[in-house]
């Protein structure tokens, strides 16, 4: 029997992964993400313990090239204020661009209004009963 070897075609099967995986980030070495990532850790951890747990969950924190990116929503201004001053802190951030938003405090829940009553009639010849229909008021 002839024996083709088959490492031509393994290695055209490869390409287009290898490639797909250095097209991820082009402008960083392998060495740079790791550091990145290794950074975003470390915001992260620094978050949990001075902000809160929460706000892991809450807030995105992206690192690229040591430019820290922050996004997510914060009850306060104070907080937002707090999670960059965090990030800032950080060995080796260049940077921080801030995008947290701080979201509206929950308002306490309203009664339900009614636009339009709904009119009962009665089988007593009285004055028709008008019954308060609740309609979901939206949130502002």
């Amino acid at each position: 029997m002839n024996r083709r070897p088959r490492l031509p075609i393994v290695a055209l099967l490869l390409i287009p992964i290898v490639s797909a995986a250095a097209a991820c980030r082009p402008a960083q070495t392998v060495e740079r993400q790791t550091n990145d990532a290794a950074l975003e850790a470390r915001i992260k951890a620094k978050l949990a313990t001075d902000v809160g747990a929460a706000t892991i969950t809450a807030v995105d924190v992206n690192v690229t090239n040591g430019v820290v990116t922050l996004a997510g929503p914060v009850k306060t201004q104070e907080e937002r204020q707090k999670i960059e001053a965090v990030a800032r802190g950080i060995e080796g951030v260049t940077s921080v661009t801030n995008n947290i938003q701080v979201s509206a405090a929950d308002a306490a829940p309203q009664p339900a209004t009614s636009s339009a009553p709904i009119v009962v009639p009665t089988s007593s010849g009285n004055a028709p009963v008008y019954v308060a229909f609740p309609t979901p008021t939206p949130k502002p």
